[in-house]
């Protein structure tokens, strides 16, 4: 069986290339966030895979939900992710849509994971300098890990910049048993 992500490209694909051509790639990415937190609901996931539900039910209440925020092309592509059975891969649909939206914008998702929270102004500093060194905008996610001992480990596509404690441990380590 396929995995969710491969099924879900095709669609992220077709509503990325909907919304490039209405030049409204940022109205899209509000829409497919609202989608996926709506079908990402325990409650709403609970109705889109209970048998006793129509589809024609199943698309009335997504759209009783969120239908005034979804324009004619939304509102079209919900119902066809409803009659081929797809509600369920809205989370991936999202989250591969930023992707081609950050690609086609020229912006790289990074990742900061600090051992401890960082402020603002440390962000901006790390992001000015990933701008530098990749000559693009880059788009930045802070995340926390008291387990990296201190530091920071930047993720950015599959480049990873380790500045950890544990990182510098780890190296150590290897280094004294071979």
């Amino acid at each position: 069986m396929a995995e969710p992500v491969t099924i879900a490209r095709p669609y992220a694909e077709a509503a990325f290339k909907l919304a490039r051509e209405k030049s409204n790639l940022a109205g899209w990415s509000d829409m497919l966030a609202l989608l996926a937190a709506v079908a990402g609901d325990p409650r709403m996931r609970a109705c889109i895979s209970n048998p006793n539900l129509s589809r024609q039910q199943i698309e009335n209440l997504i759209l009783g939900i969120a239908g005034d925020k979804l324009d004619g092309l939304g509102r079209n592509f919900v119902q066809v992710l409803v009659q081929n059975g797809r509600l369920g891969l809205l989370p991936q649909i999202h989250a591969l849509y930023e992707e081609l939206r950050r690609g086609h914008e020229g912006v790289l998702e990074a990742r900061i994971i600090s051992a401890l929270p960082i402020s603002d102004e440390q962000t901006k500093q790390l992001v000015a300098r990933l701008e530098a060194k990749y000559q693009r905008k880059v788009s930045a996610r802070v995340e926390v890990d008291p387990g990296l001992i201190g530091g920071v480990r930047i993720v950015v596509g599959d480049k990873v910049i380790d500045a950890t404690v544990r990182g510098r441990l780890d190296a150590m380590a290897a280094a004294l048993t071979h």
